[in-house]
């Protein structure tokens, strides 16, 4: 009884409430730099007669405009924003059926490029490891009360910080991370006083954050190789895995992370005619177009540049004939003062071999042990020595020294030698010779087993 008794009196509010709460926005922002025009925009219904613009809470309506068209929005312009139109707005609209809505919420317009930019920086560096932290330091020598920070195309509003003055500039710093793929962007930074709170600064330099270790690691290597003679063409490629579109290549970083990645769409890094200036230490970065996540470094290359001293001898003691599983140890030998040698073997994908030397004084040589020996050993060997204050700048290459290991002997497949050559892999491929040998002897397979 009393529900029936309800129900006119709820249709007739709802029929007879209030218009709903427009809504308020600017085009083509809410941040406009000094001298530009912009619109304001206000939505309410297709009922609406007339809106209504307020500023800075004020009851007297700033501006007064009909529809567009036909249709439930009506546009405010202003041609050229200045100190004087910055501040709060909020709109209201009109119906004859329900009269004057509730206001908007309210928008804040900001006028920019009223004071000098500041500057804005990273400590450690731009490019910051997934799950790291990065401080974004904003500094003027203009007094700024209030800092603030903004990422492109964020949805937020703008971070602010009260400043702080620091060997004569006033700064705010900012802290962001840990560090994900949504927090690589290109950083701003405004300040402005407190006695104009919608005056704010010009922007401060674009900073670009880059976020590595997003993805799986590539792959960096050389063409045609790693060591190359000063003047010779060089090429770089990084290889990943299919859908990366975007690639970038830094020297000499160590342990610390880049300072930039430049993206190229090329996985090929031509260096051009090589000189000393190109030795080093490289690793590539793969990631995806317009995006700032990227891969894990690559592992490092050490590019080395040969030809910058006069060539080592090499020698092989006891001799360039070895018997398989003995050893030989391969000297490196220079006539000036350099304490860092290297070892190349003919068509191995490895890194030379290095040896540094612990006293500077003469002989100048080094001596690479190899062993015990198999066939794998056998080949072409060359060395080089440097100066490990320029590691990557290597003397002319020795001579060829010729690496010959002899075929093993029946009595070489003692228990002790297999051992030594490498356990239990080199154990089982010898029983399966011997056990070949024994179907073909009678008798032999009880000599293989007292060996």
């Amino acid at each position: 009884m009393g529900d029936r008794a309800r129900t006119p009196t709820l249709t007739a509010l709802l029929c007879l409430g209030a218009a709903p709460k427009p809504s308020i926005w600017a085009d083509p922002g809410p941040m406009v730099s000094r001298g530009s025009p912009m619109t304001i925009w206000c939505q309410g219904s297709l009922q609406a007669d007339v809106y209504h613009l307020y500023k800075d809470r004020v009851s007297k309506p700033l501006d007064t405009e009909a529809p567009q068209n036909s249709s439930k929005k009506a546009g405010f312009s202003i041609e050229s924003m200045s100190t004087h139109t910055a501040g709060l707005y909020q709109c209201a609209y009109h119906s004859r059926r329900k009269g004057w809505s509730e206001r908007s919420d309210p928008l804040l317009l900001v006028v920019t490029g009223v004071y000098p930019a500041p500057s804005l920086s990273a400590h450690p560096g731009h490019v910051v490891t997934s799950g790291g932290n990065v401080s974004l330091s904003c500094s003027s020598e203009v007094t700024g009360d209030t800092f603030y920070l903004l990422k492109e195309g964020g949805a937020g509003p703008p971070r602010q910080m009260q400043s702080r003055t620091f060997r004569g500039r006033w700064q705010a710093v900012f802290s962001v991370g840990p560090m994900n793929a949504s927090h690589g962007g290109t950083y701003r930074c405004y300040y402005n006083s407190s006695s104009y709170p919608h005056t704010w600064s010009y922007p401060s330099n674009p900073l670009p954050l880059e976020v590595t270790g997003v993805y799986r690691e590539p792959s960096l290597s050389a063409q045609p190789g790693s060591l190359v003679f000063s003047g010779d063409n060089l090429t770089l490629q990084c290889r990943s895995g299919a859908g990366f579109d975007r690639f970038a290549l830094t020297k000499d970083e160590g342990l610390t992370s880049p300072q930039h990645l430049h993206g190229q769409h090329s996985p090929y890094f031509p260096l051009g005619h090589v000189s000393h200036t190109h030795g080093g230490q490289y690793r590539c970065y793969s990631g995806h177009n317009l995006s700032h996540a990227w891969s894990a470094p690559s592992d490092p290359l050490d590019i080395l540049i040969v030809g910058m001293y006069e060539k080592p001898s090499i020698s092989a003691q006891p001799g360039p004939s070895v018997s398989w599983g003995e050893k030989v140890t391969l000297q490196c030998r220079s006539e000036i003062s350099l304490d860092s040698f290297h070892l190349s073997k003919e068509g191995s994908p490895a890194a030379p071999q290095l040896l540094r030397l612990q006293d500077a004084a003469a002989p100048f040589q080094a001596s690479f042990t190899i062993g015990p020996v198999t066939s794998n050993h056998e080949g072409n060997y060359t060395c080089y020595s440097s100066d490990s204050t320029f590691p990557y700048l290597l003397s002319l290459p020795s001579d060829t020294l010729e690496l010959l290991v002899s075929a093993p002997r029946p009595q070489d497949y003692t228990v002790e030698n297999l051992i030594r050559m490498g356990g239990a892999a080199l154990i089982l491929v010898v029983l399966g010779i011997l056990l070949f040998q024994a179907r073909d002897s009678p008798g032999s397979l009880e000599d293989a087993a007292r060996r």
